[in-house]
């Protein structure tokens, strides 16, 4: 399995604020997973990675998916709103829960701005993240209530990983197989361009906080 990339020791807020959310997570995820038909699963082993593309420029690109009603989308979808870009899987027993909870809390902590935002969740695992199934994830109550949900055939899967410099890859075989992936958030400006990378041990208040500095420019 392949090494996490060592981050430096986070502040005493974010940590106490990691702790918060990490609970808030740990509470309703044995719901989700009993809702979406999982156990005996194995933690995933998440690596961090934010590096620019070389043939970009930065993490972004065309993609082609369907959203978790089915229907065709393209990187088109990012115009008009700030997004939140998050590849994980509905599988996953820990960092995607959490992280997408994490979420849900800074769109409270938006109040009226985040209605200009959206979460865009691409799954890393197609061939058991239908549509459907991203569907039944995402009522999770402490998700984000604008989530869109994307999932393709593999080889979409793989171009919008590489449009975003995402690394994933399976481990384990039968049903209960997990994923080693990326776990940070690429926040995308209303032109679909990438402005900044979101890490995954920020806090609700820290993550707003960074969504409302490049909403003034910052």
């Amino acid at each position: 399995m392949s090494p996490r990339i060592v981050q430096v020791e986070p502040a005493r807020e974010a940590r106490s604020g990691r702790n918060r959310v990490a609970a808030i997570a740990a509470g309703v995820l044995a719901g989700l997973l009993a809702l979406i038909g999982v156990s005996g699963l194995e933690a995933c082993a998440p690596r961090a990675t934010a590096t620019a593309s070389p043939a970009t420029g930065g993490p972004g690109g065309p993609f082609n998916l369907v959203d978790e009603n089915g229907r065709p989308v393209d990187q088109s979808i990012l115009k008009g709103k700030w997004s939140l870009v998050f590849f994980g899987y509905t599988y996953c027993p820990d960092v995607c829960p959490t992280t997408l909870t994490m979420l849900g809390r800074t769109m409270a902590e938006l109040g009226p701005r985040a209605r200009n935002v959206q979460v865009v969740f691409i799954t890393v695992d197609p061939a058991r993240d239908t549509p459907s199934q991203l569907k039944t994830y995402m009522t999770s109550p402490v998700f984000p209530k604008n989530m869109i949900g994307l999932t393709g055939t593999p080889a979409q899967t793989a171009q919008a990983a590489r449009a975003y410099d995402v690394y994933y890859q399976k481990h384990g075989t039968g049903a209960n197989y997990t994923l080693d992936h990326s776990v940070v958030v690429y926040l995308m400006d209303p032109e679909g361009r990438f402005n900044r990378p979101i890490p995954e041990d920020q806090t609700p208040q820290q993550t707003a906080r960074q969504i409302d500095a490049a909403m003034n420019g910052a």
